[in-house]
C-alpha cells in the first residue's frame, strides 16, 4: 500500500485548519486515514504546528511520501534533519549522543530566531500603537485649540454686542434728559 503524509482540511469557510495525517494514496483528501500525527494552523502569525515528532519520524523513515507542503512543515520541525542524523549514526560517522547534540543545537538556534521574530513583531506593534497615540494627541490638541479660539471669538463678539448695546442705550437715555 502506497502511503502519503498529507493535510486534511478542517475549519470553517475562509479559516482553514489542517490535520497532518497518514493516508493511502487512493483515499480522498478529507476521507479515510491511517493515523493523525499533528495539526497545522496557517491563520496564526507565524503558522502554528503541533506535531507528534516520533510518529512523523517513524513514517518518514518507513517510506511514507509527504506532499510538498507537509515536507516543508516536517523540515521546519526538524524531522528530516533527525532522519539525516540517524543515517549518519547507522553509517558509523558519529554516535547517537552526538546526533542528539547536533539536533538540539539546531533546535535551540531555530527557537532563538523564532523568538527574536516574535519580539520584533511585538516591538513594531507597540511602536505603531505609540505613533498612533501621538498622532491622535496632536489631532485632539488641534481640535481643542479650534474650540478654544471659537469660544474666545464668540466671547469677544458677545462683549462687542453688549458694548454696542450699552452705547446705544446710553445716548437714548441722555437724549430725553436734554429735552
Amino acid at each position: 500500500m502506497a502511503t502519503k503524509i498529507r493535510l486534511q482540511r478542517g475549519g470553517r469557510k475562509s479559516y482553514a485548519f489542517y490535520s497532518i495525517v497518514i493516508a493511502d494514496v487512493r483515499a480522498p483528501r478529507d476521507g479515510k486515514f491511517t493515523e493523525k500525527i499533528g495539526t497545522f494552523n496557517p491563520n496564526t502569525n507565524p503558522a502554528t504546528v503541533d506535531l507528534n515528532f516520533d510518529r512523523a519520524l517513524y513514517w518518514v523513515e518507513t517510506g511514507a511520501q509527504p506532499t510538498d507542503t507537509v515536507r516543508n512543515i516536517l523540515k521546519g520541525e526538524g524531522v528530516y534533519l533527525m532522519k539525516h542524523l540517524r543515517g549518519g549514526v547507522k553509517k558509523g560517522a558519529f554516535d547517537e549522543a552526538e546526533a542528539q547534540k547536533r539536533f538540539d543545537a539546531w533546535k535551540n538556534g531555530k527557537d532563538a530566531k523564532a523568538s527574536a521574530v516574535r519580539e520584533n513583531e511585538a516591538k513594531a506593534k507597540k511602536d505603531a500603537a505609540a505613533k498612533e497615540l501621538e498622532a491622535e494627541k496632536k489631532v485632539n490638541e488641534a481640535i481643542a485649540k479650534k474650540v478654544a479660539d471659537k469660544k474666545a471669538a464668540e466671547a469677544a463678539a458677545k462683549a462687542e454686542a453688549e458694548a454696542a448695546a450699552t452705547e446705544e442705550a446710553a445716548p437714548a437715555e441722555e437724549a430725553p434728559a436734554e429735552a
